[in-house]
């Protein structure tokens, strides 16, 4: 995002791009501008707006395809005046096809031989006068000044409207003001708007005027092996080209190699006539028809007497000179040394750590750098001509729309559902691409595969120092999740519903609303388990009751029991007392002491 906020927007417009990379298949088109582009320096591919539904008439919903442009450096022309790398700021292009006479006869209705012949073909061939005929497509770019309105309304809502709207509207400005719209001429503005017009056109003339494209941009963005800017004329080359003369070197060293083997190859006997006389045949058949033996007539010498039927000589094979085999070695280490040794990274040596194979592709990776920072910012160009063309073909409320993510997950997204904005709370159009103003950029890395297994390694290794259960749990299932294989898709699903369960990732749309619905339904386990506590609960407050109540019992028989104690205690001292009262009558009759202190 251009000011902050709208991450989820951007988070969409990026599954938004990938999915229309995957259906347009533009890795070929990525592939085949980079092949170029380090091949012979320049390369391109093209966006273009197609229907969704060819056949469906009353679809009119649009997709964009990132496409592949063949031989560009031969058929991609720009402004120039352009000086920027991405040509963003070109003015006018071109894109040539070509078509065979008869093709184009059968399309067009257009005989290239009515072409005006004043036109110079000293440059240019248009096919006036070939076999073939070049169609070009021209993309302008119109740009144009206008004036940003606003009007207030009574109810303090806001409009903007731009002049251009008034001017070809006269009942626009009647209508606000009946509406209670009222202009703040204070908050006018001047605003620049920009509008790519395309044509067809031949060596005839205008074929075909087909109007603004989706966009503000050029749908055609270039890529560059090596570029730059000399006397201000832009200069590119590839890779191969510093290698050309040493590989013009070795082809003749080789060329004339081969001239050196194929001259004799093998040593030749030689003998006088007299030894092969009659036996010219078998000889000259020999490399063919392969005889166990060879005949030779035997010699006299001087004296004549016979003399063994030996060869007079043998022939020599050529000898490869000492400057040719030491130029050879020396054209192969230049070629090397231009064009990246490769022999170290193809070399798989045993006891080798992953670590240090990653080290020595990194070290080619310097090598070839240029190439790929140069392509990145071709790639970025064409997100930021697939934004702007996005805004006005992804616009149908309650279109649905598939994403792809950083990890090749599949979703959908709905185009303008209803929301709530999270600042004030008021009912919007949620994933508006007309709100989508943001910035493009290119992360240059290795591929989602080797990203994945040097993360498998990392989580690998800090398993065995990880310092608690909890921990270790976290890291294995993030090694799930990162595994390729086949068939652990469903498990790689699973650790992320598990991880993003405890906290530990952040869940998306789909998961966060599953997981407030599962909240909403109960588990029936869980109902299970509350059936089960509350009656162990009932149980226990049963318990407590009966406790309660075995208590009370036991204090009432306390009770009783003492009152009965009680009861015993006061009969027993009236009946002392009553037989106190006896004795001391009967001790006053008799006359009998009363008893001491000691006598109870």
């Amino acid at each position: 995002p251009k000011a902050g906020g709208n991450d989820a927007l951007a988070d969409m417009c990026d599954g938004l791009f990938r999915a229309d990379e995957v259906d347009s298949g533009a890795e070929e088109a990525y592939d085949n501008a980079f092949e170029e582009a380090v091949g012979g320096g320049f390369g391109a591919v093209r966006i273009r707006a197609v229907y969704e539904d060819d056949e469906d008439p009353d679809d009119e919903r649009q997709r964009i395809r990132i496409e592949p442009i063949y031989d560009a450096d031969s058929c991609v022309f720009f402004d120039l005046d352009a000086k920027r790398q991405d040509k963003a700021d070109a003015k006018h292009a071109f894109l040539l096809s070509f078509m065979t006479r008869d093709a184009y006869i059968a399309e067009w209705d257009d005989d290239p031989k009515t072409w005006p012949k004043d036109i110079s073909l000293s440059e240019f061939d248009w096919g006036q006068n070939g076999d073939q005929v070049v169609v070009a497509e021209y993309y302008l770019v119109e740009a144009t000044s206008d004036e940003s309105r606003l009007f207030r309304g009574v109810a303090g809502d806001e409009r903007r409207i731009l002049r251009s709207e008034i001017d070809n509207d006269p009942g626009l400005a009647s209508e606000l003001s009946a509406t209670g719209y009222a202009e703040d001429v204070s908050r006018r503005k001047r605003i620049k708007t920009r509008r790519v017009h395309k044509y067809l056109m031949s060596g005839g003339g205008i074929l075909e005027d087909c109007g603004y494209i989706a966009g503000a941009n050029i749908p055609i963005v270039p890529a560059y092996g090596k570029r730059w800017m000399v006397d201000g004329i832009e200069r590119c080359m590839g890779h191969v080209r510093l290698a050309k003369d040493p590989q013009r070197l070795k082809n003749m060293q080789l060329s004339k190699l081969a001239e050196l083997s194929a001259s004799s190859g093998t040593e030749k006997p030689i003998f006088v006539p007299e030894q092969v006389a009659g036996h010219q045949v078998m000889w000259q058949e020999d490399n063919i028809k392969n005889y166990p033996y060879l005949l030779v007539n035997p010699i006299t010498d001087a004296t004549g007497n016979p003399s063994p039927a030996s060869p007079v000589g043998y022939t020599k094979p050529p000898q490869i000179p000492p400057a040719m085999a030491a130029l050879l070695q020396l054209t192969e280490q230049d070629m090397q040394d231009i064009l990246g040794n490769q022999q170290g990274a193809d070399k798989v040596v045993s006891n080798i750590s992953g670590e240090a194979v990653e080290m020595i592709h990194d070290r080619m990776d310097m090598q070839t750098f240029i190439y790929v920072s140069n392509f990145a910012k071709t790639v970025r160009r064409v997100g930021e001509v697939w934004l702007s063309m996005a805004r006005e073909l992804y616009v149908e409320e309650g279109r649905k729309m598939k994403t792809v993510g950083t990890q090749d997950e599949l979703s959908t997204v709905v185009i303008g559902a209803p929301g709530k904005d999270p600042e004030t709370g008021a009912t919007i159009a949620t994933n508006d691409l007309a709100r989508a103003k943001f910035d493009v950029v290119v992360d240059v890395g290795p591929s989602s595969s080797s990203k994945r297994k040097s993360t498998v390694r990392s989580l690998v290794k800090m398993l065995s120092v990880a310092p608690d259960p909890e921990t270790s749990k976290v890291l294995s299932s993030l090694v799930m999740m990162n595994m390729e294989g086949e068939g652990i898709a469903d498990a790689r699903e699973f650790y992320r519903k598990q991880l993003v369960q405890i906290g530990v990732l952040q869940p998306t749309k789909e998961e966060a609303e599953a997981m407030a619905n599962a909240q909403q339904e109960p588990d029936p386990n869980f109902i299970l388990a509350s059936a089960l506590a509350e009656e162990a609960n009932a149980k226990a407050m049963k318990a407590r009751a009966d406790a309660v109540s075995i208590a009370a019992e036991v204090e009432k028989t306390r009770a009783e029991t003492m009152e009965i104690l009680a009861g015993l205690r006061e009969k027993a001292r009236e009946a002392a007392m009553r037989t106190v009262q006896e004795l001391a009558q009967m001790a006053q009759g008799q006359n009998i002491p009363p008893a001491g202190p000691g006598v109870q």
